[in-house]
This record gives structure tokens, sequence and C-alpha cells, in this order.
């Protein structure tokens, strides 16, 4: 039910920024939720290194932060987000693979707290290595560190 509130929401926002789309989609990835626009204007909506994409998806949270039922979702457009968090994850893992292999400390580029939250979640489980946090604000990294234990 809750999924439809936040849908329609969705829908009403596009349509008062005048952005024309086919679908709005909700989807289930594991225990998240996708909510999938589909668009022809999708740099509008996606916006310079995705930053457009990630403030509609803040604004969407915010929005249905305050009630009881807390549901975990991301607002997505053409799969953008989808593809860039799987794109992500396999960044990790091969990194992960090289420290494990040279025995060494591998350090990301700095991206936001989502990205270096999906890092530590997809390594987490990875033997002989462990993930840490450098730097601050905007320059704030994951660093993946081989481990003997």
């Amino acid at each position: 039910m809750k999924q439809e509130v936040i849908k329609n929401f969705i829908e009403q926002l596009l349509t008062k920024l005048s952005i024309s789309y086919e679908s709005v989609v909700c989807e289930k990835n594991g225990d998240q939720t996708i909510f999938q626009i589909t668009t022809k204007e999708s740099a509008v909506l996606i916006g310079s290194r995705g930053d457009t994409i990630r403030a509609l998806n803040h604004i969407v949270k915010k929005t249905f932060d305050t009630t009881e039922e807390n549901i975990r979702f991301i607002v997505d457009v053409n799969g953008y987000r989808t593809k860039k968090i799987n794109d992500l994850k396999d960044t990790a893992k091969l990194l992960a693979e090289r420290a494990r292999s040279l025995k060494y400390n591998v350090e990301m580029t700095p991206m936001s707290a989502y990205e270096r939250m999906i890092v530590h979640s997809a390594l987490a489980e990875e033997p002989h290595i462990r993930t840490e946090s450098h730097g601050e604000g905007r320059e704030r990294r994951v660093v993946i560190c081989f481990s003997e234990e």
C-alpha cells in the first residue's frame, strides 16, 4: 500500500516538474524497493554525474521519512542507479581481489556515503579483506585493506 502512495507521489512530482515519463514501476530487489522511472528525458532527471537523481531520491525519501512504516527504497531512472550500484560492486570486488593477491591496501576514489555503504556491504564477507573509510567531506573514500585474519 505504501509503495502505491510513493509511486503516486513520484508521478505527481514528475508532472509538476513538466517531465514526461512513460511509467513508474515498483520493483523488488532483495529487501530494497526500486521505483523505476522510464522516460525519454533521462538526462534531465539524472543530471551531471547523477546529482539530480540523488536529489530527487532525497526529496522522496524525506517526504516519507516520518511515517511509522519504514520502507527501504531508491528512485531510479532508466536503470541508471541500478547499473551504477552493480558497477560499483564489481569494481569493489575486483579491487579486493587485487588487494588480496598483491597483499596491499587499495584506495578507491572519493564517493558519497551511500556508495561507501554499498562497497562496505559488498565486501563484508570477502575473506582476508576489511574496509575502512578515510578522509573528510567530499574527499571521503573507501580503503580496501588486506588482512591476514
